[in-house]
């Protein structure tokens, strides 16, 4: 049985990794997927990959401007009428240097578009699922929204600051039956890892990789379609009585 069928979805930072497979499991669990990324070319090449899985609107916006973010929730509620599910997903990694050795500008950058960007689109989603008088909305963190991030601190800053934006937002929002979670991932295998490991190890990222995996109990990098298994499961009415609450998606890092 489809435990998406008939909900409408969707997903920012949508023709990314972990978006874009996201978006299919989506589809094939009976979702109708309205894609949000601010590339318009990559939009339109996953809107094509996507199409034989179901209906897909694609809306390009960047999450940082309110008016992109007011735009894409009214496209997608004129479309399909109403908005069941948020994968709150669209997420940059930023400099990796050491945080005295941060530009303001970068981490200016990454605030915009994690913490800011997810702000945004709870504050133009939640009304309209408040109004339906259900939801879900799944926000994208890290394991380093729970850890530290050495080299990475606007990055991890962002990803704690969408912790309390999950909380808050759950709280306000449980009332209405809207829930609101967020998800931990460790490194997954993703251009944003790729970026990260020549940061770590310019010109070696293969041993940066091989340090990375090293760090994850179960000795690889998540997957994309692990990350979308745990999203489709927080999307559905399968976790019905599950909200404000932080999985870790890490291959056992946070058991350490």
């Amino acid at each position: 049985m489809e435990r998406l069928s008939g909900k409408v979805a969707i997903i920012t930072g949508g023709a990314g990794g972990i978006g874009k497979v996201t978006a299919e499991q989506f589809l094939k669990e009976g979702a109708k997927v309205v894609l949000v990324d601010l590339f318009e070319e990559s939009l339109a090449k996953s809107k094509e990959e996507l199409a034989p899985f179901g209906e897909v609107l694609t809306v390009q916006a960047d999450v940082s401007k309110e008016s992109d973010v007011e735009n894409y929730v009214k496209v997608a509620v004129e479309h399909f009428e109403k908005i069941d599910i948020f994968f709150n997903n669209a997420g940059i990694e930023g400099k990796v240097a050491p945080l005295i050795e941060q530009k303001m500008e970068d981490f200016d950058k990454v605030m915009n578009v994690n913490v800011r960007g997810a702000f945004l689109g709870l504050k133009y989603v939640l009304p309209i699922m408040t109004k339906q008088g259900s939801g879900s909305v799944i926000n994208t963190s890290s394991v380093a929204g729970l850890n530290g991030g050495p080299n990475l601190s606007p990055y991890s800053i962002s990803k704690h600051a969408v912790v309390g934006l999950t909380k808050a937002a759950a709280l306000e929002s449980a009332s209405a039956n809207v829930r609101v979670n967020s998800i931990h991932p460790s490194p997954v295998n993703t251009r944003m890892i790729q970026s990260l490991e020549e940061g770590f190890a310019p010109g070696n990222a293969e041993a940066a990789k091989t340090a990375l995996s090293n760090s994850i109990p179960i000795g690889r990098y998540g997957e994309p379609s692990d990350i979308a298994n745990l999203v489709v499961f927080l999307a559905s009415d399968d976790s019905a009585f599950i909200t404000g609450a932080q999985y870790r998606i890490d291959g056992g890092m946070g058991a350490k």
